[in-house]
């Protein structure tokens, strides 16, 4: 059972996204009482919108951002060891276009990327032939030579989700859909108006985070008596998924004649994911699409290198997000630097606003802000995320090889891929999600393919779910494959419990 909200906490958090989950289960893990509240569900935005990679950017080494680079690679190595079941390595080719960046530049771009941070889970990149090269049969013929090198994919919105579990494991709340309207100082701490369907609360908090992404600087300017120096460029970025055009195990990274660059990364096992698009937005967040423009583009780019012709027709799911990108010079979208500021107000009250960043550095920038906060807050715990697992990423030998083989020993019963889903899905908390059953009727009613009770039970108990799109888009992928059949089942158990909302 949730023990009960207090009254007053050490550090409240609004919003749920990767930077607010991450830093409340750094400060929740340094002893500090945490309270993090998030209008809709975890990873309901832009964190669950990404390109699901970990990596370093290796076009922003043409924009100089060396720092940026040479940090994201760092963290890559801290995060693929966190937690291996929802990370994993994954090598890219890039066919050369010769008039679009000559061999050289790309081979020493490459070098680079491969020496500014330590690898030790990653393969150096390397040239190809891709008339013999197995990522090479599924392109035109005019691509001849290529590149490969490697970086890391992840399941983002199960990322968001692991950090609120580690946070709430050491003492954090974890609210969603409780909106932050108002914080108003008292005595140098702040008084926090929080409201969701269940009415209106109020807490004292000694020091706020505002991680609220694309609203970062809304929030300050309607809920707060703070005024802040940095500002966030909205920029749009679009996904689109289509049946698998490719069976190996490679990703591609396609360049382009407007110099930018777009991801043909295997998905979901059944099929490829393109993307993204970088386009300024002006509207409101929470009702951003994808444009018939940009399928099209996407669609293009991938006719250009693919023998396998692609149509807007082909598409089967899409998605877009707002980047709250840290505002600078650069007219181009493209060209706008991925870091991140954290600007600390400490009148009236102790805010930490966060503008920028990126998934691949979320971590290091929840580490920052706890330094920032460390004197307000008298903080003397020393930085700990660094070395530790996520929740269920104590993988044996650290490797889901070895991981999977244990399961198929204890679980033979449970179907391959269900078993395989599950594994890559909640590492060793699967033992928490099947508990005791030693036969699939175990798992009670398959409410839709794949996709049994006993797995609704925890996400609901345990993970925060409340609705059918959570479990199906962001807690799985689930929603990608039912191919017709009817979800009904899946929201009517909800209702009938008194979960849905």
């Amino acid at each position: 059972m949730t023990p009960p909200l207090p009254a007053s906490c050490d550090l409240l958090i609004v919003g749920g996204g990767v930077n607010g989950t991450g830093i409340a289960r750094d400060a929740a893990g340094r002893g500090l009482s945490v309270v993090l509240c998030e209008q809709d569900d975890l990873a309901a935005h832009t964190s669950s919108a990404s390109t699901k990679l970990i990596h370093g950017g290796l076009r922003y080494l043409e924009e100089f951002h060396f720092r940026l680079v040479r940090k994201a690679l760092q963290e890559r190595e801290v995060l693929l060891a966190s937690a291996p079941h929802i990370m994993r390595p994954l090598h890219f080719v890039m066919p050369h276009d010769a008039h679009l960046r000559p061999a050289w530049m790309i081979r020493a771009g490459l070098l680079l990327y491969d020496h500014l941070a330590r690898r030790a889970r990653l393969s150096a990149s390397a040239a190809i032939d891709l008339r013999s090269h197995i990522a090479g049969a599924p392109l035109k013929s005019g691509y001849r030579r290529g590149f490969v090198y490697a970086d890391g994919q992840v399941d983002d919105s199960r990322l968001v989700v692991l950090n609120a579990l580690d946070a709430q494991t050491r003492g954090a709340h974890i609210l969603t859909r409780t909106r932050c309207t108002q914080l108003t100082a008292e005595n140098h701490s702040w008084r926090a108006t929080l409201r969701s369907a269940d009415g209106e609360l109020t807490l004292t908090a000694r020091a706020a985070v505002n991680a609220t992404g694309p609203w970062v600087s809304s929030f300050v300017a309607a809920a707060t008596p703070v005024q802040t120096r940095h500002q966030v460029r909205l920029v749009k970025g679009s996904h689109i998924v289509v049946p698998r055009l490719f069976t190996h195990r490679f990703a591609y990274i396609f360049q382009n004649e407007d110099r930018r660059i777009v991801f043909a990364i295997p998905y979901e096992h059944d099929f490829t994911l393109l993307g993204t698009t970088d386009l300024d937005y002006h509207g409101d967040p929470a009702r951003v699409h994808i444009d018939a423009e940009e399928i099209v583009y996407l669609c293009t780019l991938a006719n250009r290198y693919f023998r396998q012709p692609l149509a807007p027709a082909d598409v089967v799911w899409n998605w877009s997000g707002v980047r709250p990108l840290l505002a600078d010079e650069q007219s181009n979208p493209m060209s706008v630097t991925r870091d991140y500021a954290l600007e600390l107000a400490e009148q009236p009250a102790p805010l930490l606003s966060v503008f920028g960043g990126k998934i691949t550095t979320y971590r290091r920038l929840a580490e920052d802000a706890l330094q920032l906060l460390a004197a307000p807050l008298q903080v003397r715990s020393a930085p700990w995320t660094a070395r530790a697992t996520l929740p269920g990423g104590d993988l044996p030998e650290g490797s889901f090889a070895v991981f999977l083989r244990t399961l198929e020993r204890r679980y033979p019963w449970l179907p391959q891929r269900l078993r395989l889903r599950c594994a890559h899905a909640y590492g060793t908390r699967i033992e928490r999600l099947l508990g005791g059953a030693t036969a699939l009727a175990a798992l009670g009613e398959e409410l839709v393919p794949q996709l049994y009770e006993r797995e609704v039970e925890y996400l609901c108990g345990e993970e925060y779910a409340v609705s059918a799109e959570d479990i199906l888009w962001r807690r799985s992928k689930l929603g990608l494959h039912l191919r017709g059949a009817d979800p009904a089942p899946l929201a009517r158990w909800l209702a009938a419990r008194g979960v849905a909302r």
